[in-house]
Order: structure tokens, then sequence, then C-alpha cells
């Protein structure tokens, strides 16, 4: 424990017992000896305020502390040392208050340092020798395994390699570097074991370079001002030219101290921590981690929200989207015989198909005589078929790509998504598309945030500016800014704190200078690096994204409360200090009065601890929210295959463009209706036990009658079809009623998405 802290523990003991034991004594009738104890358990209370307040001073710091010391240091000089009894105890209790309200945690670099390598493998001649990382020099030729972080900067001159750069540029997907391209330090060697040379020693490599930028960042931070010091410095003048000016028309200098025991600002020292601590607690009790009173008060004056793109605005892996079929398959048939070879992959895009797989209910089945092709992806066998899974130039060997993969390929750029194309003995089958997604409670916390008073909000990313474009007008986020390494993303961050105070929020090791930097840094700690809540002021321990918009609103209604506690405090004091100027307080009844005043502040200020008033509604449990969640999810493969029909109908026959339409129908039947039907009959109801707004559910139900009424419609279209006399003119009404549904009901899953997160 540090050794202030300590110091801080011990002065209280010393004030408790020096009150207390002289108060025995007081009242065993030995009054000299209660003087005593009194003045004993005073001074080093007075000792050390004054030590703090001499090193304060020479940093260039006045606070209200002085008004304590002043108090405390007459009464002893006067002999009322159970008015500076009372005064020491307030004071050292309400200071080891507030040490433990805005004391912010130590956030030692360790998860940074950790993480990285000590050891890199050097070649010398036919041997791999390990070596300290220190000790790499420039040109030195390294083996780096699969699975291990690059130790230093270089190139790998012999072939493709595939790194994860997620921890410095926070994109999931792994990148596929030519022979010659840089690679970095901190990145991860995602596919087999290679060798590089280095091109720098790890003390002047990119991993190094963050760790620096890291702790430079929170160096440079601005000292903090606590909120009781700003109003200390308008408190202390007026409190000794009063307590002077009753001395000098009195000529009675007890009424001097008098006015300063009642003057001794523990409304000051008391009201801000206490509230702050409650605002803390109650940040807790919601998922939020917040590193003291100091981050909170700053939180409450942020006026610019600062976004990461990757993991923490979406949801930082890769994520199915969409799978374009060749004639004659299915995307389920495709889906299956790419997860069930990527089970062999410990690839995160593999992982990202098995995932997407086992959601749809895809019973898989285990490859053999798996062979990967780096950087390119898998073949083997699937029961006593051969499959291929990856790149365009795997699957297809050097054949011209047909039309099908040519639009998945345009679909996948359109989207900044990854294409993994699927081939089963050598016929090409499908395209599985894959890419970052949006979070779903995304939109819904944006809004907060604007309801919460923030009045700009930017997105700051690694990502390229078309992927970022994308998701910032999905948000109608302010700005946008592109391409970002970390140094650039600490350079956005200074630029917005010259304007507003600053709030930044990321999740990844490439966040943490930022999150260092910025007035208030929010780590999203539920799935992000550990480096990132080290640097940050704020952990949200939840993966939701809206906790931010509310520790905003928490943190504006605390400061609310202590200001109010203060204010009131204060002019409670002023009374009595008034009272006291004119002799009709003591100060032994002075230091009683505020201790009537100190209650009221405190109680006021543990409002803090709860919910606003009014604001105590029912909340959608979160197993409920996570349930209505995979529905939706389920819901996903339906959709899909509606929309590849809906494409299909473009070049089909009328024969089989009346098969695809039954298709359809029997889909939308199945999965469409009852699951619309079961919103209303099951799922609305539920809501509108913790929903306020029973016209916005009135609004979504209206959606459910438009969607049922284009079922009905697909349904007498389908029903009347025959492949004799259909034409291409009844198949186009069809196929604008399936892209209808579709669209309607992604549309109408993601608004409900939002009503459920704004529920819970």
């Amino acid at each position: 424990m540090p050794i202030d802290r300590l110091l801080k523990r011990a002065l209280l003991a010393v004030a408790l017992l020096g009150l207390v034991s002289g108060s025995i004594a007081a009242l065993a009738g030995a009054s000299g000896w209660a003087r005593i104890l009194w003045g004993t358990g005073t001074v080093p209370v007075i000792a050390g305020l004054a030590y703090s307040i001499l090193r304060d001073f020479l940093d260039g710091r006045v606070g209200v502390d002085a008004v304590a010391l002043l108090s405390m240091t007459t009464a002893v000089a006067m002999g009322e040392t159970l008015a500076g009894a009372v005064v020491a105890l307030m004071y050292a209790g309400g200071n080891l208050l507030e040490d433990f309200a805005i004391g912010r945690a130590e956030r030692e670099l360790s998860a940074l340092a950790d993480r990285a390598p000590r050891l890199a493998h050097r070649r010398q001649g036919e041997e791999v020798v390990d070596i300290p990382v220190g000790d790499v020099a420039v040109g030195d030729r390294l083996m780096v395994r699969a699975g291990e972080v690059l130790p230093v900067d270089g190139i790998a001159p012999d072939g493709a390699v595939v790194v994860d750069e997620a921890a410095l540029t926070g994109e999931p997907i792994p990148n596929r570097r030519e022979p010659g391209e840089k690679l970095h330090s901190g990145t991860v060697n995602a596919g087999d074991s290679f060798e590089m040379v280095a091109g720098a020693t790890a003390g002047s490599s990119t991993y190094a370079g963050i760790l620096r930028m890291v702790s430079a960042a929170q160096s440079a931070k601005a000292p903090f001002v606590r909120m009781a010091d700003r109003y200390a410095l308008a408190f202390l003048p007026f409190t000794v030219l009063l307590a002077g000016g009753a001395w000098l028309l009195s000529g009675d200098p007890v009424r001097a101290l008098a006015v300063l025991v009642a003057a001794t600002p523990c409304p000051l020292i008391l009201a801000a921590p206490v509230a702050f601590v409650s605002g803390v607690s109650r940040a807790a009790g919601r998922g939020i981690l917040v590193k003291g009173g100091g981050p909170l008060e700053r939180l409450a004056r942020t006026r610019t929200v600062m976004f990461d793109k990757t993991g923490t605005l979406t949801v930082g892996g890769a994520r199915l989207i969409g799978i374009e079929t060749a004639s004659g398959a299915d995307a389920d048939t495709v889906l299956h015989a790419a997860a069930s070879l990527e089970q062999a992959s410990h690839h995160v895009v593999a992982s990202a198909i098995v995932d997407a797989a086992r959601m749809r209910g895809l019973a898989l089945d285990m490859p053999t005589d798996v062979r990967e092709t780096q950087g390119a992806g898998l073949e083997g066998l699937v029961g006593e078929r051969r499959v291929r899974a990856g790149a365009a130039s795997l699957v297809f060997a050097g054949r011209a790509a047909p039309d099908w993969a040519a639009r998945a390929q345009r679909r996948a750029s359109w989207r900044s998504a990854l294409s993994v194309f699927v081939a089963v003995d050598d016929r090409p089958i499908g395209a599985i598309l894959l890419a970052d997604e949006l979070k779903s409670d995304a939109p819904h916390a944006i809004r907060a945030l604007r309801e919460a008073g923030v009045a700009r909000i930017v997105m700051v990313t690694g990502d390229r500016a078309d992927a970022a474009e994308t998701i910032g007008a999905a948000l109608d986020i302010d700005a946008v800014l592109a391409d970002r390494v970390p140094a650039d993303k600490v350079d956005a961050v200074k630029t917005e704190q010259r304007i507003a105070p600053t709030l930044m929020v990321g999740d990844g090791i490439n966040d943490a200078p930022a999150l260092a930097a910025a007035d208030v840094g929010i780590a999203m700690g539920a799935r992000g690096a550990s480096a990132s809540s080290e640097a940050a002021d704020v952990v949200v321990l939840v993966d939701r994204l809206d906790r931010v918009a509310e520790a905003v609103a928490i943190a504006r209604r605390t400061r609310r409360i202590a200001l109010e506690s203060i204010l009131v405090g204060m002019g409670l004091s002023v009374v009595a200090m008034l009272a006291a100027a004119v002799g009709w307080l003591t100060p032994v009844a002075g230091a009683l009065v505020q201790e009537a005043i100190d209650l009221a502040v405190i109680l006021n200020a543990l409002r803090a601890l709860g919910a606003p008033f009014g604001s105590g509604r029912r909340r959608l449990a979160e197993a409920a929210r996570e349930t209505l969640h995979r529905d939706h999810a389920a819901l996903a493969g339906a959709l899909d295959r509606l929309r590849d029909i809906a494409d299909a109908l473009d070049a089909a026959s009328p024969a089989d463009g009346a098969i695809l339409v039954r298709e359809a129908n029997a889909l939308v039947a199945a999965k469409v209706v009852a699951h619309e039907r079961d919103d209303e009959a099951r799922v609305y109801p539920m809501l509108r036990g913790v929903l306020p707004d029973g016209p916005g559910l009135a609004a979504m139900s209206r959606a459910h009658r438009e969607i049922l009424h284009l079922a009905r419609l697909l349904e007498r279209l389908a029903g009347s079809l025959d492949p004799d006399t259909t034409d291409h003119w009844v198949l186009r009404d069809a196929q604008r009623a399936i892209e209808a549904i579709e669209a309607l009901v992604r549309i109408h899953s993601a608004q409900e998405e939002d009503i459920y997160d704004h529920a819970a």
C-alpha cells in the first residue's frame, strides 16, 4: 500500500483515538486531561495537513484544506482543543474517503509488457538458438513459429506469410503479407512457421513504440483540479475576512475561532467524495468499473466522444454476412462443407465459419487428410468428398471464375468482406462472405449519448476509409478518421481535447495510447485486451456498448448531486458563520452545528447510490434478451436463402421460376410468418411490461401486419403459378414480393434488436 495512504489511515486513527479518549476523560471529570488528549489527537493531523498544503503550494495549488488547517491551528492555540479535535476527525475521515474516491487505480503497463516476447529464435548456421529479444540486431534471421508474437519489425524474404495485426490495427481478420512487405512487432503469426529478417532492434520496433506512447500519454495528462478546491478558492478569503471582522468589531478572539470552526469546510471535504463514491458504486452495479471519483467527475464534463471501430462499434471478429451459391447448390450445403473442413484449422476465419454453421444447427462431419496451403486455404476429405475452401486461386485453380463467383467478389468488395470459396470434388459450389458487422446495440448507444448531452461523436480507426465510412454513415457519426495507427489516434484525441473535454472508447492494445491520452478513457473490457483496460479510467465489464452512455449519465447525475450538496452545505455553513460572528455560537457549538450540516450533506450525497426518481422500471432479464437475439440469428439463414432465390429468378425459366417461388413461399410461411406471429403472441406482451412506450410497440406491430400482408400476396402468387402458363411478369411480381419481405424483415429485426437492448 502507498505510504500516503498508510499515513492518512494513521492520522484518522490518531484523531479518532484523541477525540474518544478525551471525551471519556471529560465525562470522568478530568477536564485537564481531556484538553490534552483532544490536542494530542489534533496536532498530528495539523502537521500532516501542513505538509500536504506546503507540497501543493509548491506545485502551484491551493485548496479546501487551508480552511481546515486555519481552524484547527487556531483552536489549539486558543485552548479550544475539543473543537480542534472534532475538526481533525472530520478532516482526516473526509481526506481518507476522498483518497479512496478519487485515487485513480495504479495502471501498470504489465499487460503490454507481459505480451511482448522475451526471447527470439535466431538462426545461426544450421541451428536455431534462443536469445533475449534485446540482443536481436538488424539483419538477424529469426524463426517465428505458428501463434507466436513477432519480436521485432522486419520482413519475410522467402514467401508470403499470414499475420494477425489486431493488436496494432484492431482489425480481426488476418492479413497476407507478400515477400518483402514490412512486418510489425506485436503482431501474431497466424499461419505456419516462417523466417524473417530483423529490420529494427526491439527498442525501436513498433510494439515498443506503443509502450512508450501509453507511458507518455499518462504522464502528460494535466493535473486534475478537485471540485471542492475550485469552490475553496472563493470560500477561503471570505472565511478569513469574516473571522477577522468578528474579532475586530467585538474584540473577542473566541468569536473569530467560532467563525473558523463553523466555517470548517466539511461540506466541501465530504460532499464530493461521498457523492462520487456513491456514483462509482452505482456504476459498478451496472457493470461499469470506474477507477475512482476523478475519472467520474471528468466523465461528467465530457462533450466529445471518440470511438474505435473494430470491437467497439462492431463485433470485432469475422462474422457470416452472406452465402453466394452456384446453380444447383444451396447455402446450407456450402456452409456444411466449408465448416466441416475448417474444423481442422485454428484460423480466426475458420472459427467464424464453424460458429456460423453451428448457429444454424448444422451437424458437421470430421475432416480427414487435411492439407493447408499457407495464405490460400484448406483441402481435405469430408466423408467421401474432397472439399477445398479458401481463396479463389485455390478453388478455381487457374480456371476463369463463373458469373456467380464474380458477383460474390463484387458483393464482398462493396461490403468490405472476405470471401471464402468452396469446391466439392473439384466443382465450385459457392462462396461464404465474412466481415466485421455493426453491434446490434450501437445505434441505441449513439442515440443515448446524444440524449445524455454529448455534442460531438467521432470514429477513429485503423481500418480502410470505405469500411469506416460505411459504419459512420449507418450510425450518423459526426466525423470518421480512417487509416489511423496508434500514434495518429493519440494526435486525433489531442486535437479534440483542444476544443472540448474528450472521452475515448476502445478495446484493443492499439487503443491503449489514445485511452491514456484522453481526458477519460473507457475500455470495452468484456472481450477486449487487458492492456486497454489497464490504460483506461473506466472499464465496461459487460459486452454492452450502451453502457458508455449510461456511464456518462451516471457521472452527470453524480456531479449534479455533489454540486447540490456543496452549495447547500456551504450556504448552511455561511449561516452558522454569521451566527458565530455575532456571538450566538461558541466554538464547540459551532462544531456541533457543523456536524449536523455534515450529516445533511452526506445524506443528500448518498442519493447518487440510487437510480433517478421515476426510473425504477422493470428491466428485461439478460437471459431473455439473449434468447430474443438468438431467435433473430436463427432467422438469418432463411433471409439469406430468400435473397438467393430472388437473385436466381433473374435468369430462371418459367418452370424453374415456379419451383423457386414455391420454395420461397414455403420458407416464408415456415420461418418468417411463424416468427412474426410468435413475436406478437409471446414477445410483445412481455415487452409491454418493461417498456414505457406503448405506441412504439404499436408501430412495430404495424410492421408485422405489413410483413404478413406481403406473405399472403406471395402465397397467392405461388398458388397461381403453372409451369405451362407462367410468364416473365408473374415471376417479376413474385421476385418483388420476396425482395420486399426479405428487406422489411431485416429492417424490422434491427429495430427489434434496438428495443431489446433498451429494455435490458
